[in-house]
């Protein structure tokens, strides 16, 4: 793929993805859902397009290769694209976690322990437990598989949640924290169950080395390694991975602050690169990338907070502006409609949404019950909880590679996403809002609000 052909499809690309988000905003769309639907239609997905296949084939002259008729050459075109676009997902995937994190505001994570310890534990354990029970009726025998998809069921989805709260000025209440942190910390317990299940699997298959290939991950290289005693010794070092990780970063950060003088654009440079090493030692020792680049934002939050918001806002403007909508545009690329076509498959699909739409819900709506919040705050924070993304894909993605998930079930956990992710913005939005005017944020009550926060409300 040379330059010129690049430019045709990056421009296309890009036009699409500020024409359809714009269009559907008018009619009261959240721009998640219209950057879903862009990589939906221009992906090989069953109901799009196939946009980017489409356009290598058009500018196929701009090639020598392509020109001299070589369809696999403009095959290889749309693959080394669709790559691009999947890389700058990952990207956008990690800014979007460092943004989350660097929002926190550590007073609110202090008021709201208690909403956020009985969301995490809830919404956990009773999604992990309907989805154990669901695998085990189909395949009884098949412990790993059990445990593999409990963890899908139980893990969240940051990538939706901290957009939605963002778009609806929710982020800095009471509210907002809880859903945020509780989300967090249920991924990190999905990601240890995942392990757990993993190491199960090779200790039955007596598989030795290299079972998940392009693995970062130290642990990967040895089923056998710490042996019983696996699942202590990773709890261990998630812990200590993420307290270490946070004092370092902003110990890190505020040295930086303080003993160098240099220019704002330098500055971002190095907070990035803290960013990238804390989630590249993470992924060393099997700890997902996702909660490394939170962690990571999380320790840089007091230090931007004291530093400069004008420093916040330019990392904003870099995620939103560019990078974090390709990471949604790459997940509606992923979606494949074609699994519901396939035989033996319609009564596990049916079975898995169900079962973990309603413990999501059910679970989230208990949680925020018994810690005060209201029936509206209950059934919006159950509803944030659904929504099943990149880190249940990639999830699915290793238990498929590593034969311990069945084909049909991965094809269930691809129309989950889809299902679970379309409608969830816009139902949030319908239970906060009603049908009511809002024009403050003391308008939506006291459960999403918090003393001293007045920011104005944009429902569009």
């Amino acid at each position: 793929m040379n330059d010129a052909t690049f430019l045709v499809l990056f421009l296309a690309m890009t036009a699409i993805m500020a024409v359809i988000p714009f269009l559907f905003r008018r009619i009261g769309v959240p721009s998640v859902i219209a950057l879903l639907v862009v990589g939906m239609l221009v992906g090989d997905t069953g109901i799009g397009i196939g946009l980017i296949p489409r356009l290598a084939r058009f500018v196929s002259f701009l090639s020598p290769a392509d020109a001299a008729g070589n369809a696999m050459a403009a095959a290889a075109t749309a693959s080394a694209f669709t790559g691009f676009i999947d890389m700058l997902g990952s990207l956008g995937l990690m800014f979007l976690m460092a943004l989350a994190g660097m929002e926190a505001d550590f007073k609110l994570i202090k008021s709201c322990k208690r909403p956020v310890l009985a969301l995490s534990i809830l919404t956990f354990l009773i999604p992990a437990i309907g989805g154990f029970l669901v695998y085990r009726h189909y395949l009884p025998d098949a412990f790993p598989g059990q445990i593999l998809y409990a963890s899908l069921f139980a893990s969240h989805s940051v990538g939706i949640v901290f957009p939605v709260m963002r778009e609806l000025k929710l982020s800095q209440t009471r509210f907002g924290a809880s859903v945020l942190i509780a989300t967090v910390i249920t991924d990190v317990l999905s990601i240890i169950m995942l392990a757990v299940a993993v190491q199960m699997f090779r200790q039955e298959m007596g598989i030795q080395h290299n079972v998940i290939n392009g693995s970062l991950s130290l642990l990967d290289s040895n089923a056998q390694l710490f042996g019983r005693h696996f699942l202590a010794v990773f709890v261990g070092i998630v812990f200590v991975y993420l307290g270490l990780t946070v004092t370092t970063v902003h110990r890190f950060g505020k040295w930086i602050v303080r003993r160098m003088n240099m220019s704002e654009d330098l500055m971002i440079t190095l907070m990035l690169m803290i960013i990238l090493v804390a989630a590249l030692v993470g992924e060393l020792f099997g700890i997902n990338f996702i909660v490394g680049s939170f962690i990571a934002g999380l320790g840089l939050s007091r230090v931007v907070r004291q530093q400069d918001m004008l420093l916040f806002k330019r990392f904003e403007s870099i995620g939103y502006g560019f990078l974090i909508p390709f990471l949604f545009v790459s997940i509606g690329m992923k979606s494949d409609f074609r699994v519901f076509a396939q035989a033996g498959s319609f009564s596990k699909v049916l079975l898995t949404v169900i079962v973990l739409i309603g413990t999501k819900i059910g679970s989230g709506f208990l949680a925020m019950r018994m810690t005060g919040f209201k029936e509206r705050a209950g059934l919006a924070a159950g509803l944030m909880t659904v929504p099943q993304l990149s880190a249940t894909l990639t999830a699915a993605a290793i238990g498929k590679g590593l034969g311990i998930l069945d084909p049909q079930f991965f094809n269930a956990i691809i129309i989950l996403s889809v299902v679970t992710t379309l409608p969830v913005p816009s139902l949030v939005r319908a239970v906060i809002y009603g049908s009511r005017t809002i024009t403050a944020a003391s308008d939506l009550g006291d459960d999403f609000t918090e003393p001293g926060v007045t920011q104005d409300i944009d429902l569009m």
